[in-house]
């Protein structure tokens, strides 16, 4: 058997499109989007990254409105403007015949409120819980009003809608890491007392609408979502355990599925690997096995993969995708290099969010790299 024979090497079904490997280009934030609008060099790594034909990209998050945002130099998708750069981008990852979902997000008490303030938007979330790791000083946001929620819906079918126009093979609502949907779905932030808060069916309530209305614009096939469900990132807490609640989301989406309406994907930031502040890697106990008990579509996992564990988790389960982020960062080549066991070039941290074209577009493809003298 060659390593082209194994799972990770062999095509996949995911919605309306047939990836030929099951290594995806996971969604990284790169901060290369001033104003919110990518620049002429999006094109370039985008269309490095998608080299190897038939492989799936999904891009970094991108905000659904200006409401939506809170870092200055993320992109958005809510604008003409920002549709015809994504659009560059889309044509240079088709031209390789790959393939590209935009994942969406809304950033709720994550944001940066000095950001939100120069726009004169406002500083909100589930409810009024304020202290987080990434704002540890600012005020308490502001919760939305259910005619808020029902605009955020709008606004994710909207951007959906958008992308669709830019070219885009699909979307990914981003349901993870702190942001604002992940924050209705935690009891520890959400503290709401109306049928948005309160119980899991309710804290999941935000969430199903989202997915409800962006596959009625776009159809389920088109749309993947995200979630972390041990995640800490942004003073979420998932208490003693996620299960329950994640269990139960997912769960509805299977149901929807059953009824003709299946998600393109679901995607885990997996826990078996954590990193701490340091940027360590460390090893967990948690798992996210419970959603394939569950789940019968497709799962794509990211958090610290490398090829023997990318490998493995492939042959364990045939619907699995490994998502990768700083290997495809440094190694615009990834799945090439995989295939032929050649090394790995090393990231740099300090560039991975630093303006201009150093650490994003100037990493060699392997047959560009010299041999040591």
């Amino acid at each position: 058997m060659t390593i082209t024979d194994i799972n990770l090497f062999k095509p996949l079904k995911v919605g309306d499109i047939e990836v030929q490997t099951r290594i995806a280009m996971a969604p990284l934030t790169r901060c290369r989007a001033p104003n919110h609008l990518l620049t002429d060099l999006a094109p370039i790594y985008y269309g490095q990254r998608s080299s190897s034909p038939g492989t799936l990209l999904i891009s970094e998050a991108t905000y659904i409105s200006e409401a939506a945002s809170g870092y200055e130099t993320d992109p958005g998708i809510y604008n003409e403007e920002q549709v015809k750069v994504w659009s560059k981008v889309i044509e240079a990852i088709h031209a390789n015949n790959s393939f590209f979902f935009i994942q969406l997000w809304a950033l709720g008490r994550s944001a940066v409120k000095a950001d939100l303030d120069k726009r004169g938007l406002p500083y909100v979330s589930a409810s009024d819980i304020g202290e987080n790791s990434i704002n540890p000083d600012a005020p308490k946001p502001t919760p939305l009003t259910k005619d808020d929620i029902k605009q955020y819906i709008e606004d994710f079918v909207q951007a959906s809608k958008n992308c669709i126009a830019a070219g885009a093979d699909g979307v990914e609502i981003h349901a993870a890491n702190g942001y604002l949907l992940d924050q209705f779905l935690h009891e520890n932030v959400n503290k709401r007392t109306d049928e948005y808060g309160g119980s899991i069916e309710n804290r999941a309530r935000f969430t199903l609408e989202v997915v409800d209305a962006v596959s009625e614009a776009i159809g389920a096939s088109k749309v993947g979502i995200r979630f972390s469900p041990w995640g800490h990132f942004g003073s979420v807490d998932p208490g003693v355990s996620p299960i329950p609640q994640f269990s139960y989301v997912i769960t509805e989406i299977e149901k929807r599925a059953l009824e003709g309406k299946e998600l393109a994907y679901i995607s885990l930031v997996d826990p078996r690997i954590s990193f701490d502040s340091q940027q360590n890697k460390i090893e967990t106990h948690y798992s996210t096995d419970f959603v394939r008990q569950i789940w019968n579509g497709v799962i794509i996992k990211a958090s610290g993969f490398n090829l023997e564990s990318a490998k493995a988790e492939t042959e364990k389960d045939d619907k699995v995708i490994i998502a990768f982020g700083r290997d495809f960062i440094s190694n615009p080549d990834l799945v090439e290099r995989f295939k032929q066991n050649i090394p790995l070039t090393e990231c740099d941290p300090t560039t991975y969010y630093t303006p201009g074209p150093e650490g994003y577009i100037d990493y060699p493809f392997a047959n560009e790299v010299k041999p040591e003298a």
